[in-house]
């Protein structure tokens, strides 16, 4: 397998809003990584490319079994902001022995990546990240769960605000993911359970008090915590609309609340909620996540670049780690009890 951190990594949808924050990141972590930003307009990732010093900018087009790269091309990882319906992006990295990150499939279409993955298991590396922001929730999620002796139930509400869309990839996304989507995937006292609309639907509390209508969402998020935890309920639920922060005639924010109930080890209160925001929604967080997973595989902080297998973050990235890092890039946490 090829772990030569001294070619570029590629991140397919890098012009984008998310991708271009993420090479921003990347950038920021590890000012000598070789970045190449692929898209399908090549105008539009050279001008990202420009943005950055040690960064190129290359035509990636999915639909093309060798993503119409140049034969010569060399890469050290991909890592795609945009649904690959083709899978050619998975097929390229196994073919080339490379790290391959995806964020975009929810936890009801990952079938056809995990049967690609599962044939060729000695290939490459291939982490789903399709958990909400590509882990924003689920490894604090799987810190504050240290707090327990045993959890009867995660609640994982997200607030994307209207004006913090994205661009059209991360929109063509959402409608997939909430108009066209089977009904949700939940854990409900030890079973897995699709969850009807009546079951999808229920009342939440933001941040600020105002009370709201969530509805169940689909992120790898559930999968990741059923293992992570053991909790014997789980469900991740989305409101769409006005954060706290745009309410009060500010920026929007993006704000994911985990609600956790269960036998605290420390004999305190057996409810406990954290609030996680970012003020500057949902880019930054997606971004920096999408980078320590490209930090992980290459083994860019301890030298250990991963080794092939099909994984989901949580399984090679410490959560203490991550969170310190979200800290450090603007989140903002507060529980109650």
């Amino acid at each position: 397998m090829n772990t030569n951190s001294s070619k570029p990594a590629l991140i397919i949808g890098g012009s984008g809003i998310v991708g271009s924050r993420a090479v921003e990141t990347l950038r920021k972590l590890y000012p000598d990584l070789p970045i190449a930003v692929g898209g399908r307009d090549l105008a539009k990732a050279q001008a990202v490319a420009a943005r950055f010093p040690n960064t190129t900018a290359v035509r990636v087009d999915l639909d093309q079994a060798d993503l119409a790269l140049p034969a010569g091309a060399g890469f050290s990882a991909l890592a795609v902001f945009v649904k690959d319906y083709t899978l050619n992006s998975m097929r390229y990295a196994q073919r080339k022995g490379l790290p391959h990150i995806t964020v975009s499939s929810g936890v009801y279409e990952v079938g056809p990546e995990m049967a690609l993955a599962i044939s060729k298991p000695d290939a490459a590396p291939v982490l789903m990240a399709s958990n909400w922001l590509a882990g924003a929730a689920t490894f604090p999620a799987i810190r504050m769960a240290r707090q327990f002796s045993a959890i009867d139930s995660i609640r994982i509400t997200v607030v994307l605000d209207e004006e913090d869309m994205g661009g059209p990839a991360a929109y063509a996304d959402f409608v997939r993911l909430t108009e066209s989507a089977p009904s949700p995937l939940q854990l409900v006292d030890g079973r897995w359970h699709w969850a009807d609309k009546d079951e999808a639907r229920r009342s939440f509390t933001d941040v600020d008090g105002t009370a709201m209508e969530a509805t169940g969402y689909a992120p790898l998020d559930v999968l990741s915590l059923s293992t992570a935890t053991n909790a014997k309920s789980i469900r991740v639920d989305l409101v769409y609309g006005t954060s706290a922060s745009r309410r009060r005639g500010e920026a929007f924010s993006t704000e994911i609340a985990i609600e956790m109930e269960g036998t605290p080890a420390d004999g305190g209160s057996g409810k406990r909620r954290l609030d996680i925001v970012h003020p500057q929604g949902q880019a930054p967080l997606t971004a920096l996540h999408v980078a320590l997973a490209v930090e992980r595989a290459l083994g860019l902080r301890d030298g250990q670049a991963l080794k092939p297998g099909l994984f989901l973050p949580e399984s090679i990235m410490d959560a203490d780690y991550v969170v310190a890092q979200m800290k450090a890039f603007g989140t903002i946490f507060k529980e109650t009890r």
